[in-house]
């Protein structure tokens, strides 16, 4: 299902830049991939926890997919740099994993939460030129993340 994570972005709309440190404390901006990279941004509510590793896990076992596709994979969780680079390790996930600590990405995503008080859960596709080509927003069906997204990759691949 497809659903905006709010009025404020949709589909066809530029993509919010942001700078956050990644697993290994380097600055990560999203328009470091501008005009050289398909992103794949999602937001997820804690590493370690049983659907955000299984997400994370999904994303590790495409991860040749979407590369072969010139696409980058980012998540993004209010945890730490060391609970991501932990978290990484554990499952060997082999793409950027971002520390939104204060939460100032999440909401200038505008990304809502579940019942009030569980972090949102809202994948982003967005092309070279960074505009938004998919929003995908489901708290329980983290498989599926994976999959709506290199579906539109696909597309803006051909």
């Amino acid at each position: 299902m497809f659903q905006p994570a709010s009025a404020n972005l949709k589909i066809g709309d530029k993509a919010p830049d942001f700078i956050l440190l990644d697993q290994d404390g380097h600055k990560v901006s999203l328009s470091d991939f501008h005009n050289k990279k398909i992103v794949v941004l999602y937001f997820y509510p804690k590493d370690e926890t049983l659907i955000c590793t299984k997400e994370a896990c999904a994303f590790r076992d495409s991860y040749t997919d979407f590369t072969d596709l010139n696409c980058c994979v980012i998540g993004i969780s209010s945890d730490s740099v060391e609970s991501h680079k932990s978290f990484a390790n554990n499952h060997k996930l082999p793409f950027i994993l971002l520390s939104d600590d204060k939460s100032a990405i999440r909401k200038k995503y505008a990304i809502p939460n579940t019942a009030m008080v569980l972090p949102g859960r809202v994948t982003f596709v967005i092309d070279k030129q960074g505009i938004i080509r998919l929003i995908f927003n489901s708290q329980l069906d983290s498989d599926k993340h994976m999959s709506e997204a290199l579906k539109v990759v696909k597309d803006l691949s051909k």
